[in-house]
Parts: structure tokens; sequence; C-alpha cells
């Protein structure tokens, strides 16, 4: 699977420090992040940046859009971080059935929830979530 999409609602907290994290282990893929509702052209959360940055990953850059379409079709792999999410893509853009799954998949498929306007510490234990999903991700893509 070359292109890999993670999504989340906003695609400035949980989806870009997903993307990083995945693109940090799994190497020469495509790996990329949009939002359901995104909040189109805003920098990522400034916990993310600093977890991110602790990790040595520099997000100050990206800035966040709406997944789309054409952004969609170009998939291989579609990962969400809660069941609403899921349900929307697969509603917006019912070609991505197969390809689309709960970055949780292979832990519990619980919901990974928005650390959005929560303290730093919130903000960590959400990554240290999105780490250990990833990772199990990257177990079976190597």
């Amino acid at each position: 699977m070359s292109n890999i999409l993670c999504v989340c609602t906003g695609n400035i907290c949980r989806s870009p420090l997903a993307e990083v994290y995945l693109a940090s282990k799994l190497g020469a893929r495509e790996i990329t992040s949009a939002g359901t509702h995104a909040l189109v052209d805003k920098p990522p959360d400034e916990n993310a940046i600093s977890i991110a940055g602790a990790d040595g990953w520099d997000i100050s850059g990206h800035r966040a859009r709406q997944l789309d379409d054409a952004i969609s079709r170009k998939q291989d792999l579609i990962l969400v971080m809660e069941h609403s999410q899921l349900h929307w893509v697969r509603a917006n853009f019912p070609f991505t059935r197969g390809k689309v799954f709960l970055l949780s998949q292979w832990k519990d498929q619980e919901n990974i929830d928005d650390p959005y306007r929560h303290s730093r510490e919130f903000f960590d234990v959400i990554y240290r979530r999105i780490a250990s999903c990833a990772d199990d991700w990257v177990d079976r893509l190597k």
C-alpha cells in the first residue's frame, strides 16, 4: 500500500500526529492527512506541534485540508480516529469501502478521542494511543 491517509475531524491534532508518526515508521510511502470537517488552512494545534517536536518532527508547516473525492480516490488505505468518521467517509465516498478502517482496528476498535482544546496531559495520552494503534498497522504493512 503506497498511499495512506490519516483522517480526524479538524486535521489539526490527531491526523497530523498519526501522519508524521506513520511516515517515520513506514518510510517511502506517501502518507498524508485530512479532516472530515477540516479547519481549512489552519496550522496544527500548539500542543500537537510540541508533541511532534519532542520526537524530532516539525509539523508547524502543516495546513489543515478537507477530505474530498480526489483525495480519497488516491488512497490505498484510509485510517480514521472515530466510528463517526468511518461512517462519514463511507457515506460521502462509497468507493472507499474496503479501504477505510479505524486506526484502532487491531487494538480495541474504540474511538481515539479528540484532544482539541484539552490539556497538554490529555494530548500526551492521546498521542501515546495514536502511536500504539499506529504500531499495530506498521507491523501489518511492513
